[in-house]
């Protein structure tokens, strides 16, 4: 465990009550670069990919608000992400409203430069076109790219309303790109009506593990958790996308496009728990629009499900840095081996 650093502690809400103070990610501290994180939380206000409800530009912002409700240790596990790695918010990526592509390349390069620094990305949408520039940028570091997807929609089709860059065709892009690898590729929850029979027929055929909300309810969470696994394996650089759409508009009314009968809260949370021990270098969460919720429960959710994939990235730093630390001899071997070195100079002279 890296040593707690008190300068980027959140602040407490047991001595600093919720309400007061500047809003950021989890009440976490907020630095203007990524340099010396681990971690670093940032929001994309960005929703000009989005083809009819828009408003999740305005999500980060709600999302910063609503969770001040987010305390400092995971329930369950006992993680505690900001005893053990350098974690601050650093703000928004530059936008610019009037230019999607130009948009797109800013949020990729704004990435790229918090991986430079050397931490790994956790960040809020905007709606899902923001995971195409965010998993280049990982993807620069560490090549093609396993990926768990929560969503109500594929996002593979070739294009929308005639273009090419939008929220329903970032990972075919991704694909096409050799950002995403097909085959480490996790589908979950997909449902909701179609534009032709085979919508799914793409991703299908490049090899994509669709696990549909019918699949879902007839595996049992269980063989869900499995399946995830098997498919991007436990070594190999994965992503973790959430689109709020994903969970059952019950529980996320605001977002873009609802659609009925999806994954429940509790579901979604012991499926991302079963997620631990996977190499996770990247995540985010999408598809928060506030105007379709101004009461803040898809926030709330949004925010509580932040965590969850915040401590899986937390848990991923740790056992790299375990992996990668040097083995230590034992005193007695190292004292055997003085000993027969010393022996052996002895004979040479």
């Amino acid at each position: 465990m890296a040593p707690r650093d008190p300068t980027l502690l959140p602040l407490d809400s047991k001595y600093i009550p919720r309400f007061a103070q500047i809003a950021t990610f989890m009440r976490a501290q907020y630095r203007p670069s990524a340099a010396g994180l681990d971690i670093a939380m940032f929001g994309v206000p960005f929703d000009w990919g989005s083809s009819n409800r828009a408003g999740a530009r305005h999500g980060p912002a709600q999302m910063r608000e609503f969770s001040r409700l987010i305390r400092q240790v995971h329930f369950v596990t006992k993680m505690a992400p900001f005893d053990s790695c350098r974690i601050a918010d650093i703000g928004d990526t530059p936008v610019n409203p009037l230019d999607l592509m130009g948009t797109l390349k800013e949020i990729q390069k704004f990435a790229a430069d918090a991986i430079k620094a050397g931490a790994v990305t956790l960040a809020a949408g905007g709606d899902h076109t923001i995971a195409l520039p965010l998993m280049r940028a990982v993807a620069q570091k560490h090549g093609p790219l396993g990926m768990l997807q929560f969503d109500s929609h594929p996002d593979t089709h070739d294009t929308l309303l005639n273009h090419k860059y939008n929220h329903a065709t970032c990972f075919r892009r991704a694909i096409e790109e050799s950002v995403l690898d097909p085959k480490r590729h996790v589908m979950l929850g997909i449902r909701g009506t179609l534009y032709s029979p085979d919508d799914l027929d793409w991703a299908y055929a490049k090899g994509v593990t669709i696990i549909t909300i019918e699949d879902f309810y007839e595996m049992g969470v269980p063989k869900v958790i499995a399946k995830i696994r098997e498919v991007l394996g436990t070594n190999k650089p994965s992503y973790l996308t959430i689109d709020i759409d994903g969970m059952d508009p019950t529980c996320a009314p605001g977002t873009g496009a609802p659609e009925p009968g999806g994954i429940m809260t509790r579901e979604a949370q012991v499926i991302l728990r079963g997620m631990s021990g996977l190499n996770w270098v990247g995540a985010d969460i999408n598809e928060v629009s506030p105007p379709l919720d101004p009461m803040g429960q898809t926030a709330q959710l949004a925010n509580n499900l932040m965590f969850e994939e915040l401590c899986l990235l937390t848990e991923a730093i740790e056992r790299r840095r375990a992996k990668g630390a040097p083995k230590r001899r034992s005193t007695a071997k190292a004292a055997k081996k003085k000993s027969r070195t010393a022996r052996s100079r002895a004979r040479q002279r």
